[in-house]
């Protein structure tokens, strides 16, 4: 089994930063495509940000310029650095991996999400 477990969450005021972590752990051979979620109160779960298994990324329009995401694949864990944050950022972040198992499948995984609450 695999498990993917956010920490790093919390309550920060309009304009700080936070950085999320997502440790990957289990019975894993390597990890492909990995990304970040979230969800608001009342809205849709949406794309946060994504980075492949060579470093390639993506990101929401809302989030360019003041997100980042990285991955330490030796470790496997990714990461979120959130800056300049806004009370619209407040959300559950979750990760997602897609992980190639010692049966050699490849299986989706989430974690269960960290909150971030951005509020003065």
């Amino acid at each position: 089994q695999v498990q993917l477990v956010e920490s790093g969450g919390g309550l920060v005021q309009p304009g700080g930063s936070l950085r999320l972590s997502c440790a990957a752990s289990g019975s894993i051979l390597g990890i492909n495509n990995m990304a970040w979620y979230r969800q608001a109160p009342g809205k849709e779960r949406e794309l946060v940000a994504g980075i492949t298994s060579g470093g390639n990324t993506n990101y929401a329009d809302s989030v360019l310029g003041r997100f980042t995401i990285s991955r330490d694949s030796a470790k496997n864990t990714m990461y979120l650095q959130m800056n300049s944050l806004k009370p619209e950022d407040t959300a559950v972040y979750s990760c997602n991996a897609y992980v190639l198992g010692y049966d050699s499948i490849i299986r989706r995984y989430w974690g269960k999400g960290t909150q971030v609450t951005v509020s003065s």
